[in-house]
């Protein structure tokens, strides 16, 4: 056999593998109500392999945050997410499932709500994030795509402000999500170098710590402390990122009231270096509860 039909044989055997891995992440966007100035936002969403050819069939899904200063591509764009997935899927590792990116930075660049009583008096915005999600992105994912609308089949995961989002989410709202995977959450107010001329850093990081998951957690009633019992909790963190102080404090706060949480803390910084094969383990993660169900 010469070396181009051997060539040519490989090429077809690998021919279903190459057509079934083909889901792909489009940049959408929706109309909002809730966020001041604006009545159209963007998200990116990845759909899997069969979305296009199964018509009748419904999928899980996990929702994506980027981090601060970064857009609802970030994940595409450097961390490979659509060819991440295709792989996994390809190979058997994880289920198909639906990704959701919403974007974070248009205009404030805030997941949380305010203002708050104590940020009224730094010029806060009116700006409901929490509520946008909850409210609106949510049942909108729910109402245009085949989500499978229930907590079991729901995840999220953040890097950054997004890992600090997915957390406080997951506090605040137990009951929406199977798992939260906290990437380098960003979860109290830091004297950042990059903060110092931004005229708007004091308001945030006021929001920030008026929605400190770190404190809600060790200050948790005996009824919330059984609804964060139910989630999933992943804490990923390198060992040389600015946030690994906080997400320790995040950990001890969980275990001290026997809440699991799993941990991963190796050697990285606070980039999408350390982000991407996190990223992996997040979407497998995921899969595992999905698969369960």
């Amino acid at each position: 056999m010469t070396f181009k039909s051997s060539f040519t044989l490989l090429a077809l055997l690998l021919l279903p593998l190459f057509v079934l891995a083909q889901g792909r992440t489009v940049s959408e966007s929706m109309p909002v109500t809730r966020l001041a100035g604006i009545s159209e936002r963007s998200y990116s969403i990845y759909l899997p392999p069969s979305y296009d050819k199964a018509p009748e069939r419904q999928y899980p899904v996990l929702y994506l945050m980027h981090g601060g200063g970064g857009s609802h591509s970030d994940w595409e764009q450097f961390n490979g997410l659509s060819l991440m997935a295709n792989r996994l899927i390809a190979s058997g590792i994880i289920c198909e499932m639906i990704i959701v990116c919403p974007e974070g930075n248009q205009k404030h660049m805030m997941y949380f709500n305010s203002p708050t009583e104590n940020s009224v008096s730094l010029g806060a915005p009116d700006w409901k994030f929490e509520d946008y999600f909850f409210d609106e992105l949510i049942p909108y994912i729910e109402s245009h795509y085949r989500v499978i609308s229930d907590r079991e089949h729901r995840a999220i995961g953040g890097f950054s402000m997004g890992g600090g989002a997915a957390t406080v989410y997951g506090v605040h709202r137990p009951e929406k999500f199977c798992m939260v995977y906290d990437i380098s959450g960003y979860q109290r107010a830091q004297p950042l170098e990059f903060l110092r001329f931004d005229p708007s850093a004091a308001w945030r990081q006021q929001i920030i710590d008026d929605n400190n998951a770190i404190l809600r957690i060790a200050n948790g009633t005996p009824a919330e402390v059984q609804a964060w019992r139910q989630v999933d909790w992943r804490v990923a963190v390198g060992d040389q990122d600015f946030t690994l102080d906080a997400n320790l404090d995040l950990i001890r706060a969980l275990r001290s009231h026997g809440i699991p949480c799993a941990i991963h803390i190796d050697n990285g910084s606070h980039d999408h270096i350390w982000v991407t094969p996190v990223l992996e383990d997040a979407l497998q993660r995921a899969s595992r509860h999905f698969s369960i169900r």
